[in-house]
């Protein structure tokens, strides 16, 4: 007797949830008319809100640009085949958290909701999209799964005290928060891309780091497979917040 199984339910809901989540996710980097490529691709965003708002990492935006030569801050739609860069404004930095909010004008994009990330579980499937080797191999969105392998604090011990440095210093006087850990493998472009449920998108987190074993060229030859997010509660704090 011949016995066939049924789909799983989390590859057909994922199945149907990338096409929906595709569209919200952006590049982020800059344009300088001048320069060759003209834009320098700095990592991952995503669309949220009211359709204008865009979220990525801290670290991903610049902090100087060449304003001399008119450098813009922006993001990158479309494909391979066709690039938009849109400027876009810095409305708020959460270095603490590794987060960043950029404002649009003009027409709205598709945007993901924010989940509760307080609900999540360790042993959660989950999945993000983003653009893991930049526009290396042209603007071409990947999404991964990946499971929450632990709900872990931010800072890590230090064996030795000569790895201590005046960031980490800092840090350790304030209260750690805690940080998803995945097993999944993302890659440097990676960051600021959304974690979501695969079943309905909604959004649990931003992808921020990747453990590297040995050099930071093995993110890329050799990965961890270990990546780290911050939960997305802290992007509603981030959204009321604007920079002075």
């Amino acid at each position: 007797m011949l016995c066939l199984l049924a789909p799983s339910p989390v590859s057909a809901g994922l199945v149907d949830t990338i096409p929906a989540v595709k569209p919200s996710v952006v590049g982020v980097g800059t344009y300088l008319r001048t320069r060759s490529p003209a834009i320098n691709f700095t990592g991952t965003g995503f669309v949220t809100g009211d359709g204008l708002s865009v979220i990525t990492n801290a670290h991903v935006v610049p902090q100087a640009l060449d304003s001399e030569h008119m450098e813009t801050l922006g993001i990158v739609l479309g494909s391979a085949d066709a690039v938009e860069f849109r400027p876009a404004t810095v409305e708020a930095i959460d270095r603490e958290h590794d987060l960043a909010h950029l404002r649009l004008r003009g027409t709205p994009l598709p945007a993901l909701k924010l989940g509760d990330s307080d609900s999540v579980r360790e042993g959660q499937s989950l999945a993000f999209t983003g653009f893991p080797l930049g526009m290396v191999l042209g603007l071409h969105r990947a999404t991964h799964r990946a499971t929450l392998a632990a709900i872990t604090p931010i800072l890590m011990p230090t064996l030795n005290s000569r790895k201590l440095d005046a960031r980490l210093i800092n840090r350790l006087q304030k209260p750690p928060f805690a940080i998803f850990q995945l097993d999944g493998t993302a890659y440097p472009g990676n960051s600021g891309s959304p974690v979501y449920d695969p079943d309905n998108g909604l959004v649990y987190g931003v992808i921020n780091m990747v453990l590297v074993k040995g050099l930071k060229e093995n993110a890329i030859t050799n990965p961890s497979g270990i990546t780290y997010a911050i939960p997305a509660n802290y992007i509603r704090e981030l959204l009321q917040q604007k920079t002075p």
